[in-house]
C-alpha cells in the first residue's frame, strides 16, 4: 500500500508563495486504477512526482510499501550522451533486472529501430518519451504512475501503450492524471478531481468525470 497522509506541497515563486496540493490524503492498493482530474497547472504532475519520491512534500506524510514506477514517458533520467540501449542497460543494473531480456523488450516495443544504438540526446522528444515507455513496462512495479503519456506516438503505438498499460493493471496498481476524460474511462474504475489544490475522490470513474465537467463549465 502507498499513504499519502495530510500532503501539503508548496513552491516559491517571485509573486510568493503557491500552494499547488492543500492537505491531500488518500491510499493506493494492488488492484487499484485510479484517475486524477485537472486542469493543465493544477498539480495532477506534482502529484505523482511526489508518490513516485520524485520530490518531497512541504509538510505530510507518504508511506509506501510496494514499488512505485516513475512516471511513465518522463526521459529527464537518461544521460543523453548514451544510446537508448546503454541507458537501458544502467536502468536494468540499478533495479536489478537481467540487462538483456529488458534491452529486447524495450527494442521490440519502443520501436526506435536504428536509434536506439544512438545518442539520446539525438532524439525527438517524442523517441525519448518512447524509449522512458519501453523501459517502464520492462520492469515489474506494483504501482505504475501515468502521466498523460498514452497520446505518444502514432494510432498502432498509442494502441500497444493500451495494451500494455491493461495487462499490468491486472497485477499492479495504476495511477493515470489526465485532463482527458475518455483516456481516464478507458483505464480506471475510480477517480478524484484536483480543484485549487484540494482532491476529492469518487469511487467510480464516471462520476469523477461528471464533477469535472460541472466544475468546467
Amino acid at each position: 500500500m502507498i499513504t499519502l497522509s495530510n500532503i501539503t506541497k508548496v513552491y516559491h515563486t517571485r509573486h510568493g508563495k503557491h500552494r499547488v496540493l492543500d492537505d491531500v490524503s488518500f491510499s493506493i492498493r494492488r488492484g487499484d486504477s485510479i484517475g486524477i482530474l485537472g486542469r493543465n497547472g493544477s498539480g495532477k504532475s506534482t502529484l505523482t512526482r511526489l508518490i513516485g519520491g520524485v520530490e518531497y512534500p512541504t509538510s505530510g506524510r507518504i508511506r509506501r510499501d510496494m514499488s512505485v514506477s516513475w512516471p511513465l514517458g518522463l526521459a529527464g533520467g537518461f544521460q543523453t550522451s548514451l544510446t537508448g540501449s546503454d541507458n537501458a542497460r544502467f536502468i536494468a543494473r540499478i533495479y536489478g533486472v537481467p540487462i538483456e531480456p529488458l534491452v529486447e523488450f524495450v527494442e521490440e516495443f519502443a520501436e526506435l529501430g536504428e536509434y536506439l544504438r544512438m545518442p539520446v540526446k539525438t532524439y525527438s522528444s517524442g523517441m525519448r518519451s518512447r524509449l522512458a515507455f519501453g523501459v517502464s513496462l520492462a520492469i515489474h512495479f506494483d504501482c505504475y504512475l501515468v502521466d498523460e503519456v498514452t497520446a505518444v506516438g502514432d494510432v498502432r503505438f498509442r494502441e500497444r501503450c493500451d495494451q500494455a498499460l491493461a495487462e499490468r493493471r491486472e497485477r499492479s496498481a495504476l495511477v493515470m492524471v489526465s485532463h482527458d476524460i475518455d483516456t481516464l474511462k478507458k483505464h480506471c474504475k475510480t477517480g478524484g478531481v484536483l480543484w485549487n489544490g484540494k482532491l476529492t475522490f469518487y469511487d467510480d470513474i464516471n462520476e469523477a468525470a461528471s464533477a469535472y465537467s460541472a466544475l468546467m463549465q
